[in-house]
């Protein structure tokens, strides 16, 4: 994918758009009016400050012509949304990496319905880190250990590391306790995630996702997890607990789907991504981050497992 010609601006990249081919616009002018007719106005004053420009960088004018397959880049107005009400906690910094604690509700980058309040946009401004890149990702619902670069140059080395699964993860979860299974499991199924279907399912054909699940300590009808995922599907680990009957507490997808609020922060799911450790590809060295973070439904004061 080419460099954007245009930095990043409140935390937020440029929005990158393909023209189609087979088009019938005669100018770049009428075809972004055309993708963004509820935005007319604004897109036009983006147009005369010259903040609307091809992959080389020139600015386009209003009769720069149409040109099928040509990158254009702009800056859309992002929403306004309430400030999700938790702070995330700086675990280390350096010249290669941030690793930081997120908070359950906060996504990790922008998608969807989440833009300005996700860890990535709130890094970057408050830290002043334009060039910060998330080497994995966390569920929105998902609190925990959670690593970026800070340097482009560093990106593509610890960003190939999780590619390559060469990233031992452990995930703390508590659930319904369940005495009638012989612990440690390992869970292999194939999952799918099919798009605009809230819920991923297993189906038959070849493994794609497997997880070690085993007990750290069990209180009355609830039990503490410890989860070791080999694989990163969407979901994996809830959807595992769940086809093992004890879905993790707070899911609102597993195993039936409910409603929460946008802003209904009083049931956080009860999954904590506990810690990552891989062996550093610039400074050779074995490295460790552990989440400082516990899951509420197990009790504030009881540290997880280390």
């Amino acid at each position: 994918m080419p460099d954007a010609p245009l930095p990043v601006r409140d935390g937020l990249n440029p929005t990158r758009l393909r023209l189609p081919e087979n088009a019938s616009w005669e100018t770049i002018a009428e075809f972004l009016a055309a993708r963004f007719p509820s935005d007319t106005t604004r897109i036009a004053e983006k147009i005369e400050c010259g903040e609307v420009v091809v992959q080389d960088g020139t600015p386009i004018t209003f009769s720069t012509p149409y040109t099928p397959r040509e990158f254009v880049y702009l800056y859309r107005d992002p929403p306004v949304q309430p400030r999700v009400p938790f702070e995330i906690d700086i675990l280390h910094r350096d010249e290669n990496l941030l690793v930081v604690d997120k908070p359950h509700f906060l996504a990790t980058t922008p998608r969807g319905s989440w833009v300005t309040e996700t860890a990535l946009v709130r890094l970057r401004t408050e830290l002043d880190l334009p060039e910060l890149s998330p080497a994995h990702r966390l569920d929105r619902l998902t609190a925990g250990v959670l690593v970026f670069t800070v340097r482009r140059e560093a990106r593509r080395a610890y960003q190939t590391l999780f590619d390559r699964r060469l990233v031992e993860k452990e995930y703390e979860a508590i659930a319904p306790a369940a005495p009638h299974l012989d612990f440690p499991l390992h869970v292999r199924s194939r999952i799918v995630k099919e798009r605009g279907v809230l819920q991923a399912r297993e189906v038959e054909g070849p493994v794609d996702a497997v997880t070690r699940i085993d007990v750290v300590a069990t209180a009355g009808d609830r039990a503490r997890y410890l989860l070791r995922p080999r694989t990163g599907r969407t979901h994996q680990l809830r959807v595992h607990m769940n086809s093992l009957g004890i879905p993790i507490l707070g899911d609102n997808l597993y195993p039936e789907v409910y409603e929460v609020g946008a802003q209904d922060y009083s049931n956080p799911l009860q999954l904590l991504a506990r810690s990552v450790s891989f062996h550093d590809p610039i400074t050779g060295r074995s490295t460790r981050f552990v989440s400082r973070r516990n899951l509420a439904a197990w009790g504030n004061n009881t540290p997880g497992p280390r």
